[in-house]
């Protein structure tokens, strides 16, 4: 099936570049090309919309807020936003996942790495990696008044094994990383991740990251 993407970019040269570069793969198409936040928002449920491809920094709602306003939306509860960012700027990266973002990639990711970034997220899963997204929320709950808010209590719904595994999955872990790790099958995991999402009300596996580190299952420097 092909997978239709929204741009969301103030820059009119950002946007057309990045048209090509989608357009170029078979499997993606883009429906939808946005200035503002507001304009994605509403693309986002005009075009039917697998992926949203947001900037940040954006007139009239900025990225994090349209993020927000998707994520919190019951009729676009399919559509999934993959923030475009620089790494360096670490809060905003947090706070997008916190917003409900499936993920983030750098403006000067490779091209052949944004296409299956775009993939990985329609496939609902999350674009997670020990190098960027964990190392980058470990940074910036190091900052003092930014450290975990939440008890430990609020993972108490999870068995001993889910709270292991979500932990994995806050340390970067794809399904079978962590099936290879705990000798069990990748399916295993995946059953393990559902519930856990389930029981948290969390929307991916990025939010199961931002929840372990806020109730302090995992702590900065751990994983």
């Amino acid at each position: 099936m092909t997978v239709k993407v929204v741009i969301a970019d103030d820059q009119v040269l950002v946007r057309a570049g990045l048209r090509v570069l989608v357009d170029s793969a078979a499997d993606l198409e883009v429906v939808g090309e946005a200035a503002t936040g507001r304009e994605a928002v509403a693309l986002a449920r005009e075009a039917r919309a697998d992926v949203v491809l947001m900037d940040i920094r954006m007139p009239d709602m900025d990225g994090l807020a349209a993020t927000r306003a998707i994520t919190a939306d019951e009729d676009l509860a399919g559509v999934r936003v993959l923030v475009l960012t620089t790494f360096e700027i670490n809060e905003y990266v947090f706070e997008a996942l916190r917003a409900g973002a499936s993920g983030f990639l750098g403006k000067g990711a490779e091209p052949d790495d944004l296409l299956d970034a775009i993939r990985v997220v329609a496939r609902g899963e999350s674009l997670l990696s020990p190098a960027a997204t964990q190392g980058l929320i470990t940074r910036f709950l190091e900052v003092p008044d930014k450290r975990p808010t939440r008890t430990p209590e609020s993972m108490s719904a999870l068995t001993d094994r889910e709270r292991e595994i979500v932990a994995l999955v806050a340390g970067g872990g794809s399904n079978d990383d962590i099936a290879e790790q705990l000798a069990v099958s990748p399916l295993t995991v995946k059953t393990h991740v559902s519930r856990a999402l389930l029981k948290l009300g969390a929307r991916d596996r990025a939010q199961l990251v931002v929840l372990a580190y806020e109730s302090g299952l995992v702590r900065p420097g751990e994983c």
